[in-house]
């Protein structure tokens, strides 16, 4: 997983990078036990402060994303299924009604909204086993 910055964003650099780990180990990028690059390493790459890295990490890890083992570095983390499936479904929901929210003042239709969502989800690395409502398997 390759970390970048856009030093012209609004986004605070703590929050491109938390985005940025979290699109990472979303795709598959970076896979569970994957070691990332330590707050220092990251921070000289970048030419960011190390304390705006370690703010991240430690989102990242609160999240259950990452896991910092002392000595030996910083980890991305088993997936945790701590969330109930009404949790997980009521998370979702709230994040699927933002983006329709967005793409209806952008002036999307639904159909548009519904091809770029499936353009993009082939991008994503999916569960496997689980199907969907539709008789899908989750990973393609």
């Amino acid at each position: 997983m390759r970390f970048e910055i856009d030093g012209m964003s609004r986004t605070p650099i703590y929050q491109q990078l938390v985005d940025r780990a979290r699109e990472g180990i979303a795709r598959g990028e970076a896979r569970a036990g994957e070691r990332l690059p330590s707050v220092r390493q990251l921070s000289r790459e970048l030419v960011v402060n190390p304390n705006t890295v370690a703010r991240a990490y430690t989102e990242l890890e609160r999240e259950g994303l990452l896991v910092n083992r002392p000595g030996r570095g910083v980890f991305v983390a088993e997936p945790r299924a701590e969330l109930t499936d009404e949790a997980r479904r009521r998370r979702l929901d709230e994040e699927v009604d933002r983006l329709l929210t967005e793409a209806v003042h952008l002036g999307f239709s639904r159909a548009e909204v519904a091809r770029i969502v499936s353009e993009r989800s082939r991008r994503f690395r999916w569960a496997s086993g689980k199907p969907s409502s539709n008789g899908e398997e989750g990973s393609e």
